[in-house]
Parts: structure tokens; sequence; C-alpha cells
């Protein structure tokens, strides 16, 4: 696919910082965090704290989305939904970019170290490097199964919010992390099912074109069964009630749904429907998560 060069007129030239970022994966990765925060403290938790972590944790996962758009420039030239990225598209220059990723990054660290805590610091860090040098650099282009292993540090957010208030990675927040790395498989094989031809081209080894896309369905679907179960234990340990249990049923009998019409291949777009719904249901899930932790402050107000 030819480069498409983009003239950024000054007055839109902080979007381009911004569309580095990944706002909509930041936005995500926040909102789970923010879940974990909240979790792990009975009642209203410490605000200063709660707006330190977030921020620390956006701007580190932003570091961490500009490097992966310094390291995938040349193959984000060559796919249709990245080809005007700000690098590709010649936005902005590959300096430029590297100079904002790297700032952001130490920026992130300072705010967590000095106003949250040196732990939430550290593993905020691991992440940031699982996922920018591990993920993005190595096993993207090493392994099928990159987005398995590399989904560890996508998985991190909930255990790092938590992390954040209690200063320490209790077994809840494991439980948190569990979650998320076993829906990062399921959701986006859905949709490097419905990318394979342009993986293919890129020369990224995803697993529909090493494996084919009758065996991506196929793992798509064992997955979304581990996540149904996995998503159980929060109900199983004490951490969540009945109320989240009932959405958790739900949402995964939805998903689950979406899955067997993959399978089956059915359905014209199932691909992209799967990860649209994948997106949501996460959302959802965590919102029950919370709804369910602040159920009983809002029964004593009745």
């Amino acid at each position: 696919m030819a480069t498409t060069l983009i003239k950024v007129p000054p007055s839109a030239y902080w979007t381009q910082y911004y569309q580095l970022c990944k706002p909509n994966v930041v936005a995500l990765i926040l909102f789970t965090a923010l879940v974990g925060m909240l979790l792990a403290v009975p009642g209203v938790p410490d605000l200063a704290r709660v707006f330190w972590a977030l921020a620390g944790i956006g701007l580190a996962s932003a570091s961490a989305a500009a490097i992966n758009h310094v390291v995938d420039r040349k193959i984000d030239a060559l796919m249709g939904r990245t080809h005007k990225r700000p690098l590709p598209s010649h936005a902005l220059t590959l300096r430029e970019a590297l100079t904002f990723a790297l700032s952001i990054g130490v920026v992130s660290m300072l705010i967590l170290y000095h106003l949250v805590n040196p732990l939430t610091a550290f593993l905020t860090f691991l992440s940031l490097i699982g996922y920018a040098v591990i993920y993005t650099m190595y096993l993207k282009h090493a392994t099928p199964q990159n987005i398995v292993i590399g989904g560890a540090a996508g998985a991190a957010p909930p255990m790092l919010g938590w992390c954040a208030m209690t200063g320490s990675c209790d077994a809840e927040s494991l439980l948190l992390f569990l979650i998320i790395f076993t829906w990062t498989p399921p959701h986006f094989w859905a949709l490097a099912i419905h990318r394979e031809k342009e993986y293919a081209k890129a020369g990224v080894p995803m697993l529909p074109t090493t494996h084919g896309l009758a065996h991506t369905r196929i793992q798509v679907l064992l997955y979304t069964i581990l996540l149904f179960l996995v998503t159980l234990l929060p109900y199983a340990v004490g951490l969540s009630g009945g109320f989240y249990l009932g959405g958790a049923v739900v949402l995964g009998l939805g998903f689950l749904m979406y899955a067997w019409q993959l399978y089956h291949n059915r359905l014209p777009g199932i691909a992209m429907k799967t990860f649209g719904y994948s997106i949501v249901y996460l959302m959802a899930l965590f919102a029950f998560l919370l709804a369910d932790h602040y159920l009983p402050l809002f029964s004593s107000f009745l």
C-alpha cells in the first residue's frame, strides 16, 4: 500500500501526538485500573492517590503505545487500518515521536514513584517494557503465540490500580489480571481473522497467517470457554457477590454465542462483530465488578 502523505495544519499538530497515545486503548486501560483501585479498598479511596495513579498509569500506557508506533511504523504503512497513523503518513517525524514517548514515560515513572508508591512504579515500568519492547520488538515477530505471551503486559492495569491503593499485589488483584490475560487472545484473534491478509502482507506471524483461519476460530472458542470459567472466580473466592455473578454469566454467554458463530463462520463480518463485542464485554464485566462492590454502600443509604 502506498504511503499517504498528510499535511498537518499547526492548529491540529497536537492531535498527532494524541493519536500516538492510542487514546481508545488507554481509556480502557484506565477504566480497568480504576476498577482495581476501587475494589482494593472499602468505601471511598484517597482521591488524590487515585488521580496521581491514573495519571501515572495513563502516561506509561501512552508511552508504550507511542513506542509501538515507532517500532511498527513500517508494518503500519502496509496495513489498511494503520497506514494513516502519524508516522507512516509522515505527520510526525521519528525523532518527534520517540522524544514524546520517552518524555511521557519518564514523567509517568516520577509521578508513580514519588506520588503513589515505588512498587506501583516498578510494576508499571515492567508492563511498559513488556509491551513496548518484549512484545512489540520481539514476540510480535517471533511466534504466533505473541498475543498470548505478550498479553501479560496488557492485563496488568487492574493489578496496578490495586497496588496503587494498597502497596501490595494481593491474590484478588492477580485474579483481575487473570481475567484480562484470558480475554486478550479471543479479543485480538477475532481482529486478526478479519485482518488476516494484511498481517500476511506485513509478514507478521499472527495465528491466522501461520495456522489458518479454521484453527484460529477453534482457539477463539476454546479461550472464550476458559474466559467464561475464569470470570466466575471472583464470586467463588468472595471478591464479588451475586450481582456480579449474574452479569458475568449473561455477558459470558453473549461472548460464547459470538465465538460459536465465528467458529462456524456463518454470518458476514462475524469476526469484527466478535471483536467489537469483546471490548463492550470487558468494560461491562468490570462495571459489574464495580457496581457489585458498592451495592452494600448504596443499600445503606436506602
